[in-house]
């Protein structure tokens, strides 16, 4: 069998080390010459639009996936007229691609949303403060990422400003959610329609990047486990999405409340490579190669820390027992994601202290 993966990343090459023990060739296209994924996989390089690059991947691929949510509309519709059969379907990207329709998919499941209202222009500010008020974050419609393409807006004189500093037009102002902590949940379904969800997780972030994740969620009941589940299993089955999808939450006093929807792979399920029985990444590779899926329960207890910006004393890492190193090949700079750790332990008392040590070691070298 053989995957063709656009996109070349370090979730690509996290999906292309799932697939090889499985005797699954991986090819990928991305533009640039040297990216992580094109280590160990074939690797076209050329535009995601550009059509020979498409051809040359999907050629001799029984299915194409994507690593990352801003694939253009364009390469998955010649991908169709191909008869290559593209996993997640369309629809999961043309949703998520789109804060608009993430949110009017989320609240017509019944499930809750923070307030948000459409900004195209001036005329549109004394309904959108209206509806949701300030402070808030004025976020763009499409693209964005790791923080990108928002900023908050304190009050409501800053709104003007804010619009204009996001290109003026096909915006979306959201509310903000007083929560009690961020969290995620990572679900894979397959074909036949079977379901694997790794449990909620527990993610702080920094700079508007994802900084650690605990995995189980410490301290989560069982009543919101379920709810956070639910949630996940209903966006799956409502977009037929067949393959890896994760939700980012927030859990508040009164209970969780959904921010954004990720049709892939997700950085908060990095722990599952050593904390779980199934990772994130084999589940996706196996369910949409037709294959059963794994376990996704969890060994232990995990943490996993993103080293963002410059890598800290590698030998200092490699010295913690519990410490599991992942670097993606990448030169340093400010805000890029160099590489991540992840901590594992029998139990949550356990990965304490050495959870101490990474987080000491990868946040003085943290550079945004």
């Amino acid at each position: 069998m053989r995957l063709a993966i656009l996109g070349g990343g370090q979730l690509a090459w996290m999906l292309a080390q799932a697939a090889e023990p499985l005797g699954i060739a991986v090819a990928v296209l991305d533009p640039s010459s040297d990216c992580a994924a094109g280590r160990i996989a074939d690797h076209v390089v050329a535009a995601y639009d550009d059509p020979d690059g498409l051809d040359r991947v999907a050629d001799g691929a029984d299915v194409v996936t994507y690593e990352f949510e801003n694939v253009p509309a364009a390469a998955v519709t010649r991908l169709a007229e191909r008869g290559v059969p593209v996993l997640p379907f369309p629809a999961s990207l043309a949703v998520t691609q789109d804060r608009v329709r993430e949110k009017e998919l989320l609240a017509g499941l019944g499930i809750a949303v923070a307030p948000y209202a459409l900004i195209d222009g001036p005329d549109d500010f004394p309904a959108a403060l209206e509806r949701v008020g300030a402070p808030g974050i004025l976020k763009t419609r499409r693209l964005g990422y790791d923080g990108k393409g928002q900023v908050r807006v304190a009050a409501a004189d800053d709104l003007a400003g804010a619009v204009a500093g996001l290109g003026g037009t096909d915006l979306i102002l959201e509310g903000l959610v007083a929560f009690e902590r961020e969290l995620s949940i990572v679900v894979a379904r397959g074909a036949d329609g079977a379901i694997a969800a790794h449990p909620p997780v527990e993610n702080e972030h920094r700079d508007g990047i994802l900084a650690c994740t605990l995995a189980p969620a410490p301290g989560l009941d069982e009543t919101r486990r379920a709810e956070a589940e639910r949630i996940g299993v209903a966006v799956a089955e409502a977009l037929d999405h067949i393959g890896v999808l994760c939700v980012e939450l927030f859990d508040t006093g009164s209970g969780i409340v959904a921010n954004e929807i990720a049709p892939r792979v997700h950085n908060s399920g990095h722990w599952t490579i050593e904390g779980a029985v199934t990772s994130q990444f084999e589940n996706h590779v196996r369910a949409v190669c037709g294959l059963p899926l794994g376990d996704p329960a969890a060994r232990g207890a995990t943490a996993m820390v993103n080293i963002v910006g410059s890598e800290p004393p590698l030998e200092d890492l490699l010295a913690i027992p519990a410490a599991h190193l992942h670097l993606y090949g990448k030169a340093p700079r400010d805000g890029r994601k160099l590489g991540h750790v992840t901590v594992t332990a029998a139990a949550a008392d356990a990965l304490a202290a050495p959870l101490v040590r990474v987080r000491a070691l990868c946040d003085a070298a943290w550079r945004t």
